[in-house]
């Protein structure tokens, strides 16, 4: 008896899975299994495309950093060479400002100089007119005396100025 239950439940189970195969189930579970493979498929896909865009821009933007850090180099280093060029010119025209100003300290005092050596042989000459004036007119009397006083003081002033 035994024996008999176990092929009834045997048989039942054959019969199943034989229905089970008449109505396309294992053709349904394929399909099923197809198309989350598929969807699988597509995801990992998508991903991957995905990754591969991320690599790109994450390329792009280390490209993008590099040349904007050489160009910021290079403005860097144009701003010191700009610097350096202005720095020298201001010093060229520092120097040329206090070479023109030296020069006409040295032309205002040589015009001093002068000056004062003309006011000094001037007043000279007029000291000396003025001696020579008194001792003639002391020596010399009458027209003889103006004459030769008038004589003296031209002589005297041709020879100092």
């Amino acid at each position: 008896m035994l024996m008999e239950a176990e092929f009834w439940v045997a048989l039942g189970f054959f019969m199943f899975l034989a229905l089970l195969g008449y109505v396309g189930v294992h053709r349904m579970i394929g399909k099923s299994l197809d198309e989350r493979a598929g969807r699988i498929k597509a995801e990992l896909d998508e991903a991957k495309k995905l990754k591969d865009d991320a690599a790109q821009l994450l390329a792009d933007y280390r490209r993008k950093r590099g040349e904007a850090e050489s160009e910021a180099q290079e403005i860097i280093a144009g701003a010191k060479a700009e610097a350096e060029r202005l720095a020298v010119e201001a010093k060229a025209k520092i120097e040329e400002f206090v070479s023109r100003r030296t020069k006409m300290a040295e032309i205002k005092i040589a015009q001093a100089e002068a000056q004062a050596a003309a006011d000094v042989r001037s007043a000279a000459a007029d000291a000396a007119v003025a001696a020579a004036a008194k001792v003639l007119s002391q020596e010399a009397k009458g027209k003889l005396a103006g004459e030769l006083i008038a004589k003296g003081i031209d002589d005297v002033r041709k020879k100092l100025n």
